[in-house]
């Protein structure tokens, strides 16, 4: 019945797009030429001849949004990742649409009625989609449109995935019960029961009460996954598998086929990439060569100030551990008074630190004490983006209490990164930094480190536990 559902809400979701492009394409019309808003030199095209490309327009559009995942369900994927992809898809369209014209030569057709068209249908889809969203969710509230599941297997899966459920009501998913051979009957994790041992399936199954189905084993109880999807694929349920070694599998795994075999590798590392790789190393040098110039008076007189109110050198040279485990000297603004390498080695800086110069409580608060490390991008020990380099006493110590924090040394080192601009700077949770870190590293983009950057300048630069 579900099954059935859907496929009619993709359908009536279809004739609602078409209906949208369609509208909104007449409004870019009216706008460009009737509404006086616009410049408008004179309408060299007939109606006719704008409104026939609606042919062309509206099935390429459905198909770019189908490509773009915009008819798969609702229930769990965010409004943001949607709202990106209408942007995605009508960027597509708007750039073929472009391309079209220029191959078929016609210089009449208004390329900034088309850019209005953009705007406004990708302003009307986000709007329409969000209203047809919140309709689903007030339904699935009074107790219509749910997808009733039942979880194979009580495992540290089951309980994540039922406290995801529990957390967003919106979704619809009504769990009915886990069945378990290693847990006593009637046990109770957040409102959902053990009804019984795995092989009650025999009597669940047939009666077709069931949309989903998920296998949610133990990792040591994998050996009965083969019999348990085949007794479900049987009985026609839909069947997803949940696997318990999420902890050690990230979130998008990097497949490959070797030859009809699937390999699941155990991290995947975008930067590994050599085009990845040189086009970021790229943009480090042109931003970091912009920022020294930029920021060159700041960091004069920074230099004057330092040299003025405290003895000592200038520059702090400090070894880090960055790219594959190696070594290299990092270096910041001197905050604190000189002190022996011991001594600095193994402690962290603490509030009210006593070490800590005047200039250098301003300067540590500023982050102007990381400007010098600029130069590290330059010369490549590190990249604008990127996890935060640590001392290699502290590397030694987190490698052995935090599971995948070497991880993070796959990749260069960074002056900002996803965990700072979220706030993990300083004296704060390591656990929750390399958690961060590790998403920057599997799901990397130019984008998402333009993303980082901007959030560092509105809101990573002045850092409320830098003591």
């Amino acid at each position: 019945m579900i099954k059935d559902n859907q496929k009619h809400f993709n359908r009536l979701h279809v004739v609602i797009d078409a209906f949208v492009i369609a509208v909104t394409y007449a409004l870019a019309w009216l706008l460009k030429f009737k509404s006086g808003i616009f410049y408008n030199p004179g309408l060299y095209l007939s109606v006719q001849v704008y409104f026939s490309a609606l042919a062309f327009i509206v099935p390429v559009y459905l198909i770019l949004y189908y490509a773009f995942n915009l008819y798969t369900p609702k229930r769990v994927q965010g409004r943001r990742l949607e709202a990106a992809n209408i942007v995605k898809a009508n960027t597509i369209g708007l750039l073929l649409f472009f391309v079209v014209l220029y191959i078929i030569k016609q210089v009449d057709f208004s390329r900034s009625m088309i850019f209005i068209f953009y705007c406004i249908n990708i302003a009307a889809e986000v709007l329409v989609r969000n209203v047809i969203r919140y309709s689903l969710r007030n339904i699935r509230k009074k107790g219509f449109n749910l997808k009733h599941i039942l979880l194979v297997g009580y495992s540290r899966a089951a309980e994540e995935y039922i406290d995801r459920i529990r957390a967003n009501p919106q979704w619809g998913y009504v769990v009915r019960g886990i069945l378990d051979d290693n847990v006593e009957r009637g046990t109770i994790y957040k409102g959902i029961k053990v009804l019984g041992r795995i092989d009650n399936l025999f009597v669940i199954l047939p009666e077709n009460k069931l949309d989903e189905i998920a296998i949610t084993l133990s990792i040591n109880e994998y050996a009965k996954l083969e019999h348990i999807v085949s007794l479900c694929e049987k009985s026609g349920v839909h069947t997803k598998f949940i696997p318990d070694y999420n902890n050690i599998i990230p979130t998008k795994p990097y497949t490959e086929d070797l030859l009809g075999l699937p390999v699941i590798n155990i991290r995947r590392v975008p930067l590994t990439n050599t085009l990845n790789m040189i086009s970021k190393r790229m943009v480090d040098i042109v931003g970091a060569a912009a920022a020294i110039i930029l920021f060159s008076p700041v960091m004069l007189v920074t230099a004057i100030i330092i040299r003025l109110t405290s003895k000592g050198p200038l520059i702090y040279a400090q070894e880090r551990v960055g790219l594959h485990n190696k070594t290299f000297r990092m270096y910041k603004f001197r905050s604190m008074e000189v002190q022996a390498p011991k001594e600095e080695q193994s402690a962290w800086t603490v509030k009210n630190d006593p070490r800590v110069t005047g200039i250098g409580k301003f300067i540590r608060k500023t982050s102007i004490d990381e400007f010098p490390q600029f130069f590290n991008v330059l010369m490549g020990d590190m990249s604008l983006v990127g996890p935060r380099p640590e001392r290699p006493f502290f590397v030694e110590k987190f490698r052995e209490e935090i599971p995948r924090y070497m991880v993070k040394h796959q990749v260069r080192p960074g002056l900002t990164g996803w965990a700072q601009v979220n706030g993990y700077r300083g004296d704060t949770s390591i656990r929750k930094r390399i958690d961060h870190d590790l998403y920057y590293i599997e799901n990397w983009t130019m984008g998402f480190d333009i993303k980082i950057l901007f959030l560092t300048v509105f809101k990573g630069f002045v850092n409320k536990n830098a003591y």
